[in-house]
């Protein structure tokens, strides 16, 4: 038996809530007993207590008996759902309604207020249906249907329809993932490719919403976030495999459904229209004015449109992100006409900003490439740009992008430092406003006057110098999740853009 006498309905609805909202998917005991304990009250001979509190109960704990509780609690709690509503829905009734009739899941978490007093007429009764009607044997039934709905979807009709629990967590794992904020137990790559996996196998009717779920993820995939060309190409593979399936379509609206622009709304409502208790469920809310016509949202011809949409965008990101970039018209923008840096145009560019993240990636990867071939001043001025260019690369440097600017950072690091520096004073500070005015003066003394103290050009060209910012950079670099599988994408142009 449970910790506390459930007999009481004050003290059982605290406990009952209790597991509602902690219950985590492990077992326990305690949830065990109080689950079987309610269940057998459900069908036990008639008391002072109406059965529809343990109906109540049996709802708030629905959750935890669907997930993974002791041996037999699913099939004797189940048994006693089934054998309550056969018994409790053929009572007579004199209400023309009952509360479990408009009764959603995002009421859930009031039910636990309504057990106490519907097991004690002597306390207050809170607004809303009289406490009559709750009382009632067949919303007793009622509410027994739905703990049985939420523990085995899709088995009965005749209650409001909700997401299957599975479909719930999918929905907030991945809400949490695109707002950028993945649960900790989230592996983002493998979610990714786990959705593009349900739309290769999903069922006729349950392909439209797994479809709306892959253009959500598709956008996120291809932000730079994913570092795992295999997820791109899984994404891909799977619409490519959808699209025979809506091909030949013709249809006769005069409109299509306005999808949501967001990433986490998008993906709700895929996995929403992902399984059939969800595509009542958003029914409901287009018979309530809230939605557009289901129809205008899985026509075929429009989800021709939006495959064909979401597979451009991940080859032309996965091009860019994953192939080799030619960064050889570049040098027309960071040169000047007698082949010397044009230093205003890159400080500029270099400069920490989210303006810049555009030009970041290419523009380092064209320092990383010409620094080899360089000397002197021209060879420090292009070490710096390809670092702080890593530094506003956002959200990530590209793996093919990290890959050759590491290669040379780490013969940089790799070069003989003296024991001590040669010249006086500090290093030129990083990320300062001191040292973007300072690096036009250090390349090109004669045309940037100095401003303010100049740091001496020994010491911007100071091996120690170039060691210390070449294996600061490089520790962010070998922090990211390469990917080691990256292949050939095929060729792109320079700047991200």
């Amino acid at each position: 038996m449970p910790n506390i006498d459930v007999m009481a309905p004050d003290a059982a609805g605290p406990l009952w809530d209790e597991i509602r909202r902690k219950y985590s998917g492990a077992r326990s005991d305690r949830y065990d007993e109080a689950a079987l304990d309610c269940a057998g009250r459900l069908t036990g001979e008639p008391g002072a207590v109406p059965a529809a509190v343990w109906a109540l109960g049996l709802v708030l704990m629905a959750p935890y008996v669907a997930s993974r509780p002791g041996a037999g609690v699913i099939s004797r709690v189940t048994s006693a759902l089934r054998s309550a509503d056969g018994t409790l829905r053929a009572r007579p009734c004199p209400h023309a309604s009952h509360p479990f009739e408009e009764h959603g899941a995002q009421d859930d978490k009031r039910l636990a207020a309504r057990v106490a007093p519907l097991g004690d007429p002597a306390l207050r009764w809170p607004e809303g249906r009289s406490r009559e009607e709750w009382s009632c044997p067949r919303n007793a039934a009622g509410f027994a249907r739905i703990a049985l709905d939420i523990i085995e979807p899709d088995t009965v009709a005749d209650v409001p329809p909700r997401l299957p629990l599975e479909a719930v967590h999918t929905a907030a794992d991945l809400s949490a993932l695109l707002h950028g904020y993945p649960k900790p137990w989230t592996d983002v790559n493998d979610e990714i490719a786990w959705q593009a996996s349900g739309l290769a196998t999903a069922a006729p009717e349950d392909r439209a919403g797994h479809l709306l779920i892959v253009r959500a993820v598709t956008w996120y995939a291809v932000s730079g976030t994913i570092r795992r060309k295999a997820v791109l190409d899984d994404l891909a593979a799977a619409l490519e495999g959808a699209l025979p399936f809506f091909a030949g379509a013709s249809c006769a609206h005069d409109h299509h459904a306005e999808l949501p622009r967001s990433g986490p709304a998008a993906a709700e409502l895929g996995v929403m229209l992902s399984s059939r208790a969800g595509r009542r469920l958003y029914e409901r809310r287009h018979a309530a004015g809230r939605a557009a016509a289901l129809e205008t949202v899985v026509c075929p011809v429009f989800l021709t449109e939006v495959a064909g949409e979401s597979l451009r965008l991940l080859r032309e990101r996965r091009g860019k992100l994953f192939g080799h970039r030619d960064t050889s018209d570049l040098d027309h923008v960071y040169l000047r006409p007698d082949g010397r840096l044009d230093i205003a145009v890159i400080v500029d560019r270099i400069a920490p900003r989210a303006s810049n993240e555009k030009y970041a990636n290419d523009l380092g990867l064209w320092a990383a490439r010409r620094y080899a071939l360089a000397e002197g001043r021209e060879r420090v001025a292009l070490l710096l740009t390809a670092c702080q260019s890593m530094f506003n690369a956002y959200p990530y440097p590209p793996p093919p992008v990290a890959r050759e600017v590491m290669a040379v950072l780490r013969a940089v690091t790799a070069a003989p430092r003296p024991a001590e520096c040669a010249h006086a004073g500090a290093h030129p500070e990083l990320f300062r406003a001191e040292f973007l005015a300072g690096l036009p003066h250090f390349y090109a003394p004669e045309e940037f006057p100095a401003e303010g103290e100049p740091v001496g050009p020994e010491a911007w060209m100071c091996p120690e110098f170039a060691g210390v910012v070449a294996a600061e950079c490089l520790d962010d670099l070998e922090d990211l999740d390469e990917d080691e599988d990256a292949g050939d994408g095929g060729g792109d142009t320079a700047e991200d853009g």
